[in-house]
């Protein structure tokens, strides 16, 4: 681990979030000589501190201590055919809740507020931009993806390229 790396991209996300070294360590319950003392290099967080200072700065622990660097893993390969299953399990609670229960209706609100679109329309005239972003989401996560599953399920060969150049 490279504490000066972790430190830099500590105070990043800090200054991100238009906050002072006080109050973070206001947040986390210790000192704002200790946020200077990791934010330099000179130490690192607790580790029972790891969880709750990620979750205030909106990063993951992995990300935390690789410095920002997201760490690829040969092992953790997703499949598209989970991805289409979710897609159908959303379509799914429709069926089941109705499209007008407050759960099914929360559900969309909060992807619709996240992803900034109207995602019943997207589902419907989009399904295969919606199954390019989630697989390139999982990319830049460091996961990896077998190109001809892919292909089973995106059929625009604009689309594969986008996930393609992701996987470089």
């Amino acid at each position: 681990m490279d504490n000066i790396k972790i430190g830099k991209y500590i105070k990043t996300l800090r200054k991100n979030k238009n906050m002072t070294q006080k109050e973070l360590a206001d947040e986390l319950c210790v000192s704002f000589q200790a946020v200077s003392k990791w934010e330099i290099g000179e130490t690192l967080p607790d580790t029972s501190l790891l969880l709750k200072l990620c979750d205030i700065l909106d990063t993951s622990v992995d990300k935390l201590l690789n410095g920002g660097a997201i760490v690829m893993n040969e092992n953790k390969m997703i499949k598209v055919e989970n991805i289409i299953e979710g897609f159908n399990s959303i379509e799914n609670v429709k069926k089941c809740f109705g499209e007008h229960s407050t759960f099914y209706k929360g559900m969309v609100q909060g992807i619709n507020n996240l992803m900034n679109i109207n995602f019943e329309e997207a589902l419907e005239k989009y399904k295969e931009v919606l199954y390019t972003e989630v697989i390139i989401q999982y990319i830049l996560n460091g996961y990896k993806v077998d190109l001809d599953e892919v292909r089973k399920y995106i059929t625009k060969e604009h689309l594969i390229n986008e996930i393609t150049k992701r996987m470089k």
